[in-house]
């Protein structure tokens, strides 16, 4: 199973098509909001189509029933992975989770729901000081991750840094999605907690989102299959 998940951060279908082009084989790959606000959701049902498995990160927060409704209309896309913010609260998760299982078509596997905990470019200072969250980053994502597994998602994003103690608190059955991956040579830029894909292996993350590692190397599949390599 592909560990690795390409995050198609473009902002044009030309952008995207070129990129996968250079792949020889299906890979799993993030749709976010720059993709998805450029070319709208067709892009999915192009990238779907052309065999690749995607994880939908559009993050969704808002009241449950609108939540619901959102999910329901994504459910139809036939995506593999698709996320909203645990800060949202268990009765929003729950309600995200209900859109998915009604919007499913008959005789599709439903999509995995993942929760967002503290985005990766959120520093313990700006979550106590900016959010008016207390104490230290790994007790609130492992709050939610806990927040998460009741409302009956099947895992959570975070950092590197937090998957060994959402294993332990929520199983090791629960999805940890990992993003600010970069390679031991390449910049953080916006990120703050940022880790190798080796590291994150030995921490025990289940899959990893890589950007710009991959997106802006001289050769992007092998690039990829290094990477792939060193999670399996």
């Amino acid at each position: 199973m592909s560990r690795t998940i390409v995050a198609l951060d473009f902002s044009s279908k030309e952008e995207v098509l070129n990129f996968l082009a250079k792949f020889d084989e299906p890979v799993y790959v993030k749709i976010g909001m720059e993709l998805t606000y450029a070319c709208g959701l067709d892009m999915v049902r192009e990238v779907k189509a052309a065999g690749h498995k995607v994880f939908l990160d559009l993050k969704l927060h808002d009241i449950p029933n609108t939540v619901k409704g959102g999910m329901k209309n994504l459910a139809r896309l036939g995506v593999d992975i698709v996320n909203c913010h645990c800060a949202g609260g268990i009765e929003m998760m729950k309600a995200a989770k209900q859109g998915i299982i009604e919007g499913t078509p008959e005789g599709q596997e439903p999509a995995k729901l993942i929760g967002v905990t503290v985005l990766t470019s959120t520093s313990q200072e700006a979550m106590n000081e900016e959010l008016g969250i207390p104490g230290e980053v790994i007790d609130t994502v492992v709050h939610y991750a806990r927040n998460a597994k009741e409302a009956g998602l099947d895992g959570v994003v975070c950092s590197v840094h937090e998957a060994k103690a959402i294993h332990e608190a929520c199983g090791d059955d629960f999805l940890t999605v990992t993003p600010g991956i970069r390679l031991a040579n390449n910049s953080v830029d916006d990120q703050k907690r940022v880790a190798t894909p080796e590291y994150a292996k030995e921490q025990g993350c289940d899959m990893i989102v890589v950007g710009r590692s991959i997106t802006k190397a001289e050769n992007p599949y092998e690039t990829y299959r290094m990477i792939e390599e060193a999670m399996n």
